[in-house]
């Protein structure tokens, strides 16, 4: 089973191609390792920004019918706090992304040079937060803004780049082509989609921020459309995230192009042991097809 799961992302080798989604279990070294334990080949964590931040009031998260709705305002303790969280990460055995934030390219460049120089093995540039002003989502919109984003970021770390990108716009394989052509070693398909929920006794938004994201079974053909548009547009590998819940989804992906996919959601309306239920199955759908290896079945989806 092992061999036949293992591929790569940018030189970073991993065991499956399954990894935790930035955002949930992950600003604490305990929950890396409980989502390692569990199977997971890979581990993003929650998007780290340069100074502490508290987030907005509740009501942050509600559940709806079709997936989980969040509005948390990234809420995080600031990189210089982090470290300490990315250095115990180390002493796990899979491989540590560590997704970041920033209000500005030079922002960006100051938290990628301590996560990369406190032990990150990859970076993943969180362009597409929703909820946030001037942060995320605004400057994900904008091709160049990304491309200045990611050229800033490489230019000051030696690590690999991932950019993670918002469904939020009119042409997302425009956005993808900018971040691979500015140097980008990844992309990411998708973050959340942009959407809200109103409470009926109240007459009011629940969210405390009125608009959220929305991640969950919900978005998977949205994301899945993504990865199908943009590999064929880049020549660097897709990792597929949104909605993905069993290994049918996953495979679903892998054939779209992906070369790995992001659980996160399922976590939260599961169990974290979803890792080792997808790569199982990924497997004996692998053996079932006569396939020795997941990549031989990446971008299948584009072939007569």
């Amino acid at each position: 089973m092992t061999c036949r799961l293992e591929t790569e992302i940018a030189d970073i080798k991993l065991a499956n191609p399954t990894m935790l989604a930035a955002g949930i279990l992950g600003m604490s070294s305990t929950f890396f390792k409980r989502v390692a334990d569990a199977g997971a080949g890979a581990i993003v964590t929650k998007s780290i920004g340069l100074k502490a931040r508290k987030g907005y009031a509740n009501p942050t998260l509600v559940e709806v019918p079709c997936g989980i709705l969040n509005a948390m305002g990234l809420p995080n303790p600031g990189i210089k706090n982090f470290v300490k969280e990315i250095a115990e990460a180390k002493k796990i055995d899979v491989p540590i992304v560590v997704s970041i934030f920033g209000f500005s390219a030079d922002e960006f460049a100051i938290v990628a040079k301590e996560a990369a120089k406190n032990g990150a093995d990859a970076l993943e540039l969180n362009v597409s937060c929703p909820h946030v002003e001037k942060a995320g989502a605004e400057i994900g919109q904008k091709p160049q803004l990304v491309a200045d984003v990611v050229k800033k970021v490489k230019k000051t770390v030696n690590i690999p780049v991932i950019a993670k990108l918002t469904p939020n716009v009119d042409d997302i394989c425009e956005v993808a082509t900018a971040a691979a052509d500015a140097g980008a070693d990844a992309i990411t398909a998708v973050n959340t989609v942009r959407a809200m929920a109103i409470d009926l006794e109240t007459m009011r938004p629940i969210l405390a921020n009125k608009i959220g994201g929305l991640s969950g079974a919900a978005i998977k053909p949205i994301a899945l459309r993504c990865v199908f548009e943009i590999y064929p547009m880049v020549k660097v590998p897709v990792i597929g995230c949104g909605g993905i819940t069993s290994w049918q989804d996953a495979v679903e992906f892998l054939l779209a192009g992906a070369s790995a996919v992001q659980i996160g959601t399922a976590i939260a309306l599961k169990d974290v042991e979803v890792f080792r239920a997808v790569s199982r199955g990924i497997n004996l759908y692998l053996r079932g097809k006569n396939f020795d290896n997941v990549k031989e079945i990446i971008g299948l989806a584009h072939k007569q």
